[in-house]
């Protein structure tokens, strides 16, 4: 029968616990949210909202074609421009998700006998690009330059290394600077996804590689996403000028997807501008996860260091994490869950999302949900 290898999948994961459900919310959710990746609380601010709203109404409700054809409005080259301004780079490619991002930087930048080294810890878009690139692979160690660079030293030709610069799961932070120092002995490029470090590190949330002091680096190169700090919808790849103008050539994602809707593109700007202005909300969100992580300790609670904004709550298995997460769910805060395959230890965790504006009140509340439901 057609697909009926499906069931067989399904029944696999029924008897491990590892079945994911959509859950439908609300406009207005009465759950204290500390689940979603809106780290400076800025997706329903009034101007970023209002960013949105009149670029729809300038542009229409779609980009109507690939950036290459039509979908290339004044308005992304205005996003382009203060983007890369804001991050220290000489250039910026928007598009239509930070996943595209990521497949477009890795498979541009690793042609055919081309290394590139990556994380152990690396998220599923960046292993993606490694997947599709035309050059080997080799994975190497978690957060580790001297792994990265034995790696590099075995190869000649272009080669590439790849990390995240703020792993999603745990919330660690990649050593960027000897990430730099290995690549830059071996004549290697260092691609860094900054989606969980714009707006929360760096000067005024100006990302983990202008804090590192690589940005605006020759050898460069960042993806962001527009849809975590900025609140909005889309990614773009920051780096010298001629990696921006090889990416328009090359970059399949680029290339053949429709551009970013220009009421993404009008939000993310706004929230971008926003940020500007209020560079404390960067500050603050940091305070937050260093209060949920001491508090979480405090409790009894195996809660990993933050180095940025997301805080990391061990689970006993997969089910027990399901459990958990549905009870704070029932006591009115939402927290994430992640198991396997989606977390590289195979250990399951809530996932914690510190965001600039929750109230004192309200830590406190997710401390004492999360310590009075644990299995």
């Amino acid at each position: 029968m057609a697909f009926g290898w499906i069931d067989e999948q399904a029944a696999a994961r029924r008897r491990a616990g590892l079945v994911r459900t959509m859950r439908p919310r609300p406009a207005d959710s009465p759950l204290l949210d500390l689940a979603s990746n809106d780290y400076l609380g800025l997706a329903r601010h009034p101007e970023v909202v209002a960013g949105a709203v009149a670029a729809a109404r300038t542009w229409g409700g779609g980009a109507t074609g690939s950036r290459l054809v039509t979908g290339t409005t004044e308005l992304h080259g205005e996003l382009e421009r203060e983007l890369a301004d804001f991050c220290g780079f000489e250039a910026a490619l928007v598009f239509s998700s930070g996943y595209a991002a990521n497949l477009a930087a890795v498979t541009a930048l690793a042609p055919h006998g081309s290394l590139i080294v990556s994380d152990a810890g690396n998220h599923a878009s960046l292993i993606d690009g490694c997947r599709l690139a035309r050059g080997t692979t080799q994975v190497v160690a978690h957060a580790d330059p001297d792994a990265v660079g034995k790696a590099l030293g075995t190869h000649e030709g272009p080669a590439l290394a790849v990390s995240d610069t703020v792993f999603s799961v745990d919330g660690d932070a990649a050593p960027l600077a000897g990430l730099a120092e290995a690549c830059r002995e071996h004549g290697a490029g260092l691609v860094v996804d900054d989606a969980h470090g714009l707006g929360v590190l760096g000067a005024g949330g100006r990302g983990a590689p202008h804090a590192a002091g690589l940005a605006g680096a020759d050898d460069v190169v960042v993806t962001v996403t527009l849809s975590k700090s900025l609140g909005s919808q889309g990614g773009a790849v920051l780096g010298p000028a001629r990696v921006v103008e090889h990416l328009v050539n090359a970059a399949r994602t680029f290339i053949f997807d429709t551009g970013l809707a220009p009421a993404a593109a009008g939000a993310a700007l706004a929230a971008l501008r926003l940020l500007g202005r209020e560079p404390e909300r960067a500050t603050r969100a940091r305070e937050v996860a260093t209060a949920l992580h001491a508090r979480l300790t405090a409790a009894g609670l195996e809660a990993v260091r933050p180095d940025a904004a997301v805080v990391s709550v061990r689970a006993p298995s997969p089910e027990e994490a399901v459990q958990w997460a549905a009870d704070c769910r029932a006591a009115g805060l939402l927290v994430g869950c992640f198991r396997p395959p989606s977390v590289p230890d195979g250990i399951s965790r809530l996932r914690l999302t510190a965001r600039a504006d929750l109230s004192e009140e309200q830590i406190e509340r997710a401390v004492r949900v999360i310590g009075g439901t644990r299995p």
